[in-house]
């Protein structure tokens, strides 16, 4: 039987699902510590940062990183780190759920891709409390890597996996396009 927290958590993401989030721009957001995943992605700088509100509550901090020669049209060409430091409770099955929701939005996936990448989002993403990182290393033909707070938790060796899953805030058809001008604020076209 589900405890009360778990209703909780899985009430409110599924909340966070149903509805939009707003979006503070350039708000101090995680601190400039360099994530983990950085030592794969060598002479990356922070190029922006943002926080997720929803309904006046907090949810996340997010900071893309970026190699030099970056180019916000062609994101997906390019090596980048986006970390997420949360700010409040979240269930890594509603994170995952929710992703394939945002992925679903920018492309047709096949009911076979979907069940892959939600399996192997389920297992990168555990559940989180304030002050956990999630952060994600998009490797273009190769795929994604995730760390949680600093220790490589999952890898998922698909391209389109890949683009799609950082679409969800860097793609022109993304649903927070406040975020995403934040987060690509000082990059190139």
């Amino acid at each position: 039987m589900p405890t009360r927290r778990t209703l909780l958590q899985t009430g409110a993401a599924t909340l966070l699902a149903g509805l939009g989030a707003v979006v503070r721009a350039n708000t101090p957001a995680a601190d400039a510590t360099a994530p983990a995943a950085l030592g794969e992605l060598p002479g990356a700088q922070r190029l922006g940062a943002s926080r997720m509100r929803f309904f006046g509550f907090d949810i996340y901090d997010a900071a893309l990183w970026v190699a030099p020669g970056f180019k916000a049209s062609r994101y997906a060409q390019h090596a980048l780190a986006l970390e997420l430091t949360y700010l409040r409770s979240l269930s890594g099955n509603a994170i995952a759920e929710r992703s394939i929701q945002e992925m679903r939005r920018a492309a047709d996936i096949s009911a076979a891709q979907e069940q892959r990448w939600l399996t192997a989002m389920r297992e990168a993403f555990p559940d989180v409390i304030k002050g956990d990182r999630i952060t994600g290393l998009h490797q273009p033909g190769l795929g994604a890597r995730f760390w949680f707070n600093g220790q490589l938790r999952g890898v998922v060796a698909d391209p389109e996996f890949s683009r799609l899953f950082f679409g969800i805030w860097l793609a022109e058809t993304t649903s927070e396009p406040t975020l995403r001008s934040a987060l690509l604020a000082g990059a190139a076209s």
